[in-house]
């Protein structure tokens, strides 16, 4: 009797053991997969990212950049600037990279096969650039028509260039520049090394040279006004991150650094 009871009991002891695998290898597969998602989240949050950023937001962004690092530990952003319209082309050429910041709408818009629905993060204007103090006594817009001076302007490919030929065909202007430069860091350059006497750049650009530089403010109604667009790219091995640094360029925080630069508020 005490045999068979004690046999019945090993029996129903199986019985149990045997029903509790399956559960606990369901359980073992949630766990799994709970630490597989902690994994990708974690590894999402953290990567070497390359941003593609127009000429005007090169010193900017290195600042932004730095922060956004020291906030964010494993994660660095690599920032490559160019042209607009240069960085267009190294995207639609299959350049590896995971977000794009140009300076106008336009060319963001070109690339909407290519990048994720873009966010304007900041505003921009144009100065007059001279040689610091001023030497030919620019003060309008007027004044760049005078044959007697070399100015430098942006190709009209780019932003800046668009937005220098609207101003100056909304004033019935017309100048002859000496050279049309690639983006609008050449064009400050340009009056930097007293090659040129007078250019029109953003007035942030004009700002990061105050000892080599004057600036001549347009007034608003004779002026234009620049859009950044932001958006990640489709292509990005690293989408996560990605989209996190340009959320975090809308933040209050981002916000304040590009104000402080000049920038205006999108």
């Amino acid at each position: 009797m005490s045999q068979l009871f004690t046999g019945r009991r090993a029996a129903a002891a199986l019985v149990t053991a045997a029903l509790l695998v399956p559960l606990t290898a369901c359980g073992g597969k949630d766990d799994a997969k709970k630490d597989e998602g902690a994994t990708k989240s974690g590894s999402a949050a953290k990567a070497d990212l390359t941003v593609l950023a127009a000429s005007s937001l090169t010193d900017v962004f290195k600042k932004a950049g730095a922060v956004y690092e020291k906030e964010h530990p494993g994660t660095k952003v690599n920032f490559s600037f160019a042209g607009s319209q240069e960085l267009a082309a190294q995207v639609k050429n299959g350049a590896p990279a995971d977000a794009l910041v140009t300076a106008d709408t336009k060319t963001m818009d070109g690339l909407k096969a290519d990048a994720a629905k873009p966010t304007v993060i900041a505003k921009n204007r144009l100065v007059i650039v001279t040689g610091a103090g001023n030497p030919k006594k620019i003060a309008h817009l007027k004044d760049l028509a005078d044959s007697k001076l070399k100015v430098v302007l942006a190709a009209s490919q780019v932003p800046v260039g668009r937005y220098s030929k609207q101003v100056l065909d909304a004033q019935k202007l017309t100048v002859k520049p000496v050279s049309q430069e690639p983006n609008v860091r050449a064009v400050l350059s340009k009056v930097e090394l007293g090659e040129a006497d007078a250019g029109l750049v953003y007035k942030t650009d004009a700002a990061t040279a105050p000892d080599k530089v004057a600036a001549v403010a347009i007034p608003d109604a004779q002026n234009a006004v620049a859009s950044y667009p932001a958006a990640t790219l489709k292509s990005s091995h690293h989408s996560a991150a990605a989209a996190a640094f340009v959320t975090w360029l809308s933040t209050p925080e981002a916000q304040k650094i590009l104000q402080q630069a000049g920038f205006q508020k999108p």
